[in-house]
């Protein structure tokens, strides 16, 4: 399980874009949960604030839940009070380059990595080709005997 530390995350990989390319916080989620998934984890990107009045943006993106900390906290006292909640931190993963966060990780000994070092990370994992499994039949093709099948099925010959 992951733990993220949205807006630390946010000024990271704005730190790290070469480009005029900005990436929003919405877009950010979908990355995130793109990597999750495909790493097979869950995780929470936690921003602070309320965060924007329409937050449609942030409806249905898989493998990633997005949590606002809301008013009168922020997100890294939500962060500490999940990792000091968790019933098994050895399993947590925390992202954050932030001290306070890495020390409450390191406490509870759960994993703790710097924004710009997952930020590397996923990049380097979602670079990757991917080896689907396909049926051996798609690669080899129809044996002989499956093909004169087939054109007798359909009245072709042989």
């Amino acid at each position: 399980m992951f733990i993220i530390d949205g807006h630390n995350l946010l000024w990271a990989v704005q730190g790290m874009a070469e480009g005029p390319e900005e990436i929003s916080d919405v877009g950010l989620c979908r990355v995130v949960g793109r990597y999750l998934k495909q790493i097979r984890e869950g995780g929470e990107l936690i921003f602070d604030g309320t965060g924007p009045r329409d937050k449609t943006g942030f409806d249905n993106i898989d493998g990633v839940e997005v949590l606002f900390a809301g008013l009168g906290t922020d997100a890294d006292t939500v962060i500490e009070g999940k990792i000091a909640a968790n019933t098994a931190p050895r399993s947590l993963t925390v992202v954050s380059s932030d001290n306070r966060l890495r020390k409450a990780a390191r406490v509870r000994r759960a994993i703790s990595v710097k924004s710009e070092e997952f930020w590397s990370e996923l990049v380097r994992e979602l670079g990757r080709k991917r080896v689907v499994d396909e049926p051996a039949g798609k690669r080899d093709g129809l044996s002989d005997a499956e093909t004169d099948q087939w054109l007798d099925f359909f009245g072709m010959e042989t």
